[in-house]
């Protein structure tokens, strides 16, 4: 009997989300660095070892942290925060890390904080405009550039974007249009600094784009994260079936009010009342009486 707030999670639906995503890519020539900030679980970690996965993302150092127990290869995709460098050189010290760069100031202070060494990537906003250099200026970009060449610690891996606006979206034609729109800019920043860096690798990342995407032409990385549970928010984009969700909520349900078609649950209300599909399964129940 459940009698609190309890999470519920289906291992084989986890795990074939897991070996799907592994294969489009191995498929699509592309190096499967999953985001493991959905699922935050050594346990579940281990479970991508079993598709051949190596290279790891996560949103935080404390994160990159907990998993450098058991993982050796971890980019941070997440703006640094110079405060942190001595975390950083910590981490870089036993394992590869990888950070994200979006300015020549914080370039410049790691260059002359860091004592040992760290890839990386420069954020590009290829439209959801929450983080990220525009790719358009390229003075910006080719000076954060400049101050990781200058550095003896720190070696420019590529350029990494995180399409979140394919979240709001509602067919699979919005997420291709955007996918498709991401794929240009970042393809066309590597046209023009692939001979001074031959090896620069373009990372995507967003769950509806690996999920529905076919064309990846150009690409190198895809960092997928919320793919491996799936949810009602991405069966609605169109990513995933609703018998690919492998986790739910289960929260006892301790009052009925039938005259304002409500429930009360023990759950919190910050966790669940915030849920962006609240307002259309309101609705479906107001239909249902």
């Amino acid at each position: 009997m459940i009698t609190k707030p309890t999470l519920l999670l289906d291992s084989n639906k986890c795990r074939k989300n897991i070996g799907k995503m592994a294969m489009k890519a191995g498929v699509k020539g592309l190096i499967f660095r999953p985001h493991f900030k959905t699922h935050q679980s050594l346990k579940i970690g281990q479970w991508f070892r079993d598709f051949g996965v190596t290279k790891i993302t996560v949103s935080s150092l404390s994160m990159a942290s907990y998993f450098s127990s058991e993982w050796n290869d971890i980019t941070v995709a997440f703006p640094v925060n110079i405060l942190e460098t001595e975390t950083i050189n910590e981490l870089a010290s036993k394992i590869t890390l990888n950070i994200q760069v979006e300015s020549a100031e914080s370039a410049a202070y790691l260059a002359a904080n860091l004592s040992t060494g760290v890839g990386c990537f420069i954020k590009i906003d290829v439209g959801t405009h929450r983080t990220g250099v525009d790719p358009n200026d390229i003075q910006k970009i080719e000076a954060i550039m400049q101050e990781i060449d200058n550095s003896r610690h720190m070696t420019f891996r590529g350029f990494l974007a995180h399409s979140g606006h394919t979240y709001g979206c509602t067919s699979k034609k919005e997420v291709i249009n955007i996918h498709e729109k991401t794929l240009r800019i970042m393809v066309n920043l590597k046209q023009k600094f692939k001979n001074r860096y031959p090896d620069l690798i373009l990372s995507v990342g967003d769950t509806p784009s690996c999920s529905l995407a076919d064309n990846f032409e150009g690409l190198d990385e895809m960092r997928p994260g919320n793919f491996v549970f799936y949810d009602l928010t991405q069966e609605k984009i169109g990513s995933n079936q609703i018998d690919e969700i492998a986790v739910a909520m289960a929260c006892p349900v301790v009052a009925k009010h039938r005259e304002r078609n409500e429930l009360v649950i023990y759950g919190g209300a910050v966790h669940f009342s915030k849920e962006g599909l609240k307002t259309e399964i309101m609705k479906d129940l107001s239909m249902e009486k």
